[in-house]
């Protein structure tokens, strides 16, 4: 993470998910669109220095001094937890199917990219907390509506200071394919803008809500200089995986796992509780979860 640590079939959905697997579902054509049908049917029941003492002395002594000077200010630096650290090395890059690829085709690292999506719900700094404690790395996307409160806004905070890269959610979670242009400007635009007050820095990352991208808010992205993704796979809005037992299992068993998965998981009671599971899970696999840091 930027600041503190280094990295089956859809069903209803509970209220302010986010749909099935991201791989099949947009509005350009290139997903399944009896799959989004489904979602968009669903989601209308549906609802993160001190004083300098002059002296005397000799050319030789005041030469020294300033040597020894210079060693402890290098050291002091190393040392500064308040100093600059080092800039994380870029490595991925988002591909057009939304999973992480490396930029050196010769790599062997296997890695997949952790998103949370809905924050800051209930458990949105308690998963922080989980996965700083992992040191995983994790996109918290966030909803505006969940921002309207001190507490809300503290949430955030929390999950920014832990060291996690924030993402757009839009500010309503509505599908965006129901809103006209100015509408859909001001889901990601006004969000982006009450992000950038509570934190300091705007997000690069945008997900929409259900999947459901368009033409104009892809325009939009690229003229913000943003990035947008779906996933690859996700479990936790599927009634059979509404524990933290099965859903732990489905995350790193499925079939859908591979190096550079997108997964995407909610800000939910169950999904907390996995959390550990899964992250241990996937590197009992062979995956690291990806610093988003890391991503051009």
């Amino acid at each position: 993470m930027k600041k503190v640590i280094g990295g089956l079939a859809l069903a209803t959905l509970i209220a302010a998910g986010c749909g099935g697997n991201g791989d099949t579902e947009d509005t350009d054509g290139s997903q399944n669109q009896t799959d989004l049908e489904e979602i968009e049917e669903n989601s209308e029941n549906s609802g993160m220095t001190g004083s300098n003492e002059d002296s005397e002395m000799d050319e030789d002594e005041e030469e020294h001094d300033h040597e020894d000077e210079g060693i402890d200010d290098e050291t002091e630096s190393e040392d500064d937890p308040e100093g600059e650290t080092a800039e994380t090395e870029v490595t991925h890059y988002l591909a057009d199917d939304h999973t992480v690829r490396p930029l050196d085709e010769n790599s062997d690292e296997q890695v997949v990219l952790l998103t949370i999506d809905d924050v800051p719900d209930s458990h949105g700094v308690e998963m922080a907390e989980t996965l700083a404690e992992l040191e995983a790395g994790a996109i918290f996307f966030v909803n505006g509506h969940f921002l309207h409160s001190d507490e809300g806004k503290e949430q955030l905070q929390a999950i920014y200071d832990l060291g996690f890269e924030i993402g757009n959610h839009t500010m309503n979670h509505p599908n965006m394919s129901n809103l006209t242009e100015e509408e859909q400007y001001s889901e990601i635009v006004d969000l982006n803008d009450m992000i950038e007050e509570i934190t300091g820095e705007r997000p690069r990352f945008y997900r929409a809500p259900f999947g459901v991208n368009t033409d104009y808010s892809r325009e939009l992205l690229e003229e913000k200089g943003m990035q947008w993704m779906n996933w690859t796979y996700g479990y936790d809005y599927d009634a059979d995986y509404m524990e933290a037992e099965p859903l732990a299992e489905i995350m790193v068993e499925t079939e859908l796992l591979r190096n550079g998965a997108n997964l995407l998981m909610h800000d939910r009671s169950f999904t907390s509780a996995a959390l550990e599971d899964i992250v241990t899970g996937l590197r009992e696999n062979g995956y690291e979860p990806l610093d988003p840091a890391r991503i051009e």
